[in-house]
């Protein structure tokens, strides 16, 4: 009986000693960039981008008027009205830096703020479809330089469907959307 007990727990640490792991792969920028939601945080961008790039415009005109104005009439006004037209240039001057700088922080910030749920939400989805699969690694294949497809499995249909992905829509085709409605503002 002895012998039979120890031959069946020798059997089965030499089935499990023989088991391979199991890999799998994902493009993950595709899943968290093709996401429907990822549609609406591209339409909120714009629209902050848009705003932002107005407001530097009026910023800019108001720039070339001063500057204009004071090139046509500088040599008609006393030395106090120089001086403080020149101030009124170089702070108006100062204020587009600072706001190139600041709208730079603030929309990137706000990409962060709009991506990070979207990067969760498929991160989950990945993580659920790994655990539900018994991976013990799951690969991005966009930080990948190769993967051999014959011994890894590819979740990234079984994800673009748990995240409601168009079954045709691609990063390319995406692009092509994304260059199409450049154009149209243009």
């Amino acid at each position: 009986m002895k012998k039979i007990l120890l031959f069946a727990v020798m059997a089965f640490i030499s089935a499990a000693a023989f088991a391979q792991p199991k890999f799998a792969h994902v493009n993950f920028t595709e899943l968290y960039q093709l996401m429907p939601e990822a549609d609406q945080a591209r339409a909120t961008m714009t629209a902050a981008q848009n705003e932002a790039q107005e407001v530097y415009q009026s910023m800019m005109e108001e720039y070339q008027n001063k500057v204009t104005t004071y090139q046509q009439k500088s040599s008609t006004w006393t030395q106090t009205i120089r001086e403080s037209k020149e101030k009124e240039i170089n702070d108006v001057q100062q204020r587009i830096m600072e706001f190139e700088q600041s709208i730079q922080q603030e929309l990137a910030a706000k990409q962060n703020e709009l991506m990070a749920p979207l990067v969760q939400k498929a991160q989950e989805t990945v993580n659920s479809l790994a655990k539900a699969g018994n991976y013990i690694f799951v690969f991005d294949t966009s930080q990948m330089l190769y993967i051999d497809p014959a011994q890894s499995t590819d979740l990234t249909p079984a994800a673009r469907k748990a995240l409601n992905i168009a079954e045709g829509r691609t990063l390319e085709s995406l692009q092509a959307e994304l260059q199409a409605a450049a154009q149209a503002q243009q």
